[in-house]
């Protein structure tokens, strides 16, 4: 055959295969897109309605006239209350000052639940000492630790610190040692094969390993640590500091339901967007280990 002949050959096939490669290509965009689409829409619809169900249950029963509007205001007053309180430095003042709390004593119980955890899933007798009195602490309301807190720091921010990182540590320390535990022996087999103990085989492997126990844990433990915040900041009222808790109560002296319940949203809308940040983490997570499924 030709040279010619074949290199035009070559050419035509080279053709063929662009082109089946680019009709391939548009409908893989399309359905692409088209996921995305439907995934935003399955993920946005349902919390659509629950919104208008609840608005719409809280309408009804402020109609109903089941309390006075002084105590249970309409969905109206409480947005507009919001609107207008939003555009004064106050509020913000006070979310930043309760965030503020909220982190330094979040970033303290994972400081200590993390070095907690590895100790008592590396030490058999730690683990025999304390590892039950972990579990015990976890299930222990905040609230029943704030009269000792009190007598201990009396009213100041180290009295709520100390209930918030008791709160938080012994969720974040039961994550590691229940994602240690989970560890495939295989793993940990591997790595001494590869010439890794001690100290690398847990950087290297276990640690990794853990990662989805642990970023449960985390998440539960800000659960906890938030919640002992809001009932610290109710109940240990520092001079000075307008912090959400503090104003809220003051609103609740005042009778103004309005107020109190724009608090309550506030700290709900704080919620939804920590929780959206600890999905996100979770779902790289997920991606990283392959298991991410498209829904």
């Amino acid at each position: 055959m030709p040279v010619e002949a074949v290199k035009k050959e070559k050419d035509t096939s080279q053709n063929w295969v662009a082109g089946l490669d680019e009709l391939e290509r548009t409908p893989v965009t399309e359905t692409r897109l088209g996921r995305l689409g439907a995934r935003l829409w399955s993920g946005t619809w349902p919390k659509v309605l629950a919104l208008v169900l609840v608005i719409g249950s809280w309408q009804l029963l402020f109609l109903s006239e089941w309390k006075a509007p002084w105590v249970l205001p309409s969905p109206l007053t409480v947005w507009e209350d919001l609107a207008a309180y939003a555009a004064t430095p106050d509020y913000w003042q006070a979310i930043l000052i309760t965030l503020q709390r909220a982190l330094t004593g979040f970033a303290l119980s994972v400081l200590v639940g993390s070095v907690l955890g590895i100790a008592v899933a590396r030490f058999k007798p730690l683990r025999a000492a304390i590892g039950s009195l972990i579990t015990g602490l976890q299930t222990m309301p905040s609230i029943m630790w704030f009269p000792l807190a009190i007598l201990l720091f009396k009213i100041s921010e180290s009295a709520i610190l100390f209930v918030v990182v008791l709160g938080a540590v012994p969720s974040i320390a039961n994550g590691i040692i229940s994602g240690i535990d989970y560890v495939p022996p295989a793993w940990k087999r591997v790595g001494a094969v590869l010439g890794m103990k001690g100290f690398g085989l847990y950087r290297h492997v276990i640690l990794p390993a853990t990662l989805p126990s642990f970023v449960s844990g985390l998440k539960q433990g800000w659960a906890f640590a938030w919640r002992s915040l809001m009932a610290g900041e109710l109940l240990v009222i520092v001079a000075g500091q307008g912090s959400v808790g503090a104003l809220m109560q003051g609103a609740r002296e005042f009778n103004d339901a309005a107020r109190v319940l724009t608090w309550i949203l506030t700290i709900l809308f704080i919620g939804i967007l920590v929780d959206a940040v600890f999905r996100a983490a979770d779902d790289r997570i997920r991606r990283s280990w392959g298991l991410h499924q498209d829904r």
